[in-house]
């Protein structure tokens, strides 16, 4: 692949449209092949240098299938925990590696925790944003956003949490992801996932976790925060023609209600959350006795799941 023939004096049009015709990945595809946005892959150029697009004079990033696997590389490391300011070293030197700089994720959570305890709102925003420019999602649901929330409960059912603080981070999760949703299908096109909170508990933050992950990957999604009875769900995939149904469950659930609840819905159906550990050997029969259903015990797996069915 040679480079694009531009000049400082010519660009866009012709030359754009060749140099793309010759193989040259504008940046909205390569976000769409690595699952990375075009936010954070600028930040990784500006701030680490650690991918440098061919530019037009007109300043259009245009990348090559090499940057494409360079970009799919760091991914590895950032899965492995590295923190993203470790990787261009690492990229020149792998053997270099020794342990996850689980060090950097630790003081990120760290700073987090003391921001939500003081119901510091703007800090929390701040903190977060920062790193959602230079993470991918699902990068941050599994180093940050899971174990902070464990961190949470933990403090919470402890001496030191208290509930104020439980629903001010609950609250500010379903304020920021349901506006980054919103925004989101707003953009696109499509047959929307239609997410379900199963659950007694209100603002449950896996569902918004989960939800994100998913809008994050170019698909519409439709959250309810409350539980829909028999017949009413299947009134709802209906009107939203909805690609699949996903209920999200933190606590137990009426299992003998469920061939009654997903009665009348063709469309895949996938069951998620702590409920798929509590209720794990009825709910694996059920899997056989209920069309095109499914479980995934966390956002992470729920995510994947879709993936990997071809929803998203």
């Amino acid at each position: 692949m040679t480079k694009p023939n531009t000049t400082a004096n010519e660009d866009s049009g012709a030359d754009y449209q060749q140099a793309l015709e010759e193989g040259w990945l504008p940046i909205r595809e390569v976000a769409r092949q690595t699952g990375v946005n075009a936010v954070t892959l600028r930040a990784w150029e500006r701030r680490y240098g650690l991918i440098v697009p061919q530019r037009t004079p007109k300043g259009h990033r245009l990348f090559s299938t090499e940057h494409v696997q360079r970009i799919l590389t760091i991914l590895t490391w950032l899965n492995r925990g590295v923190a993203v300011s470790q990787v261009k070293q690492l990229l020149d030197a792998p053997h270099a590696f020794a342990q996850p700089a689980e060090n950097d994720w630790h003081a990120l959570r760290q700073n987090l925790m003391h921001a939500i305890s003081q119901l510091a709102e703007r800090q929390v925003d701040d903190t977060f944003n920062q790193a959602m420019s230079l993470y991918p999602p699902r990068t941050l649901c599994e180093r940050l956003l899971m174990p902070l929330l464990a961190d949470l409960e933990q403090r919470w059912q402890g001496q030191f949490g208290t509930q104020m603080e439980r629903v001010f981070f609950h609250s500010w999760l379903r304020s920021k992801f349901g506006a980054r949703i919103y925004h989101n299908n707003r953009q696109l096109r499509g047959a929307p996932l239609l997410l379900i909170n199963h659950s007694d508990l209100p603002l449950e933050p896996y569902l918004w976790l989960t939800a994100w992950l998913v809008s994050s990957a170019d698909c519409p999604v439709e959250v309810f925060d409350w539980p829909l009875p028999a017949g009413e769900l299947a009134l709802a995939v209906d009107h939203l023609q909805a690609r699949a149904v996903l209920l999200y469950s933190s606590n137990a659930i009426n299992l003998s209600h469920l061939p009654k609840l997903l009665n009348g819905i063709s469309c895949p159906k996938i069951i998620a959350g702590p409920t798929v550990c509590i209720h794990h050997a009825e709910l694996s029969v059920k899997t056989t006795e209920i069309a095109d259903l499914s479980l995934a015990e966390d956002p992470l797996s729920a995510h994947q799941g879709l993936v990997q069915r071809g929803l998203i």
